[in-house]
């Protein structure tokens, strides 16, 4: 899967819920999981935006389920 750039204010909202909603999650403030999208992983741009148009029809629960597997596989700690 290539890396994207996000392209518009959807997409922007939709990352932001994704990083807000896995820190609720993992107990830990936002900036932590960005930082572990980004420069610990490629999660954000190679997994989240390029997966927006089937990731954000899906529930709150399914998406960050899915992403803290994503981040399991992928080796990523917050």
């Amino acid at each position: 899967m290539q890396d994207e750039t996000i392209k518009n204010s959807r997409e922007l909202e939709f990352a932001v819920f994704c990083i807000e909603n896995v820190a609720v999650k993992l107990g830990v403030g936002a900036e932590l999981v960005y930082q572990a999208f980004t420069e610990k992983s490629n999660i954000l741009s190679g997994y989240i935006v390029p997966e927006y148009e089937v990731l954000h029809t899906q529930s709150r629960e399914y998406i960050v389920n899915d992403l803290l597997d994503v981040m399991k596989e992928r080796g990523v700690k917050v």
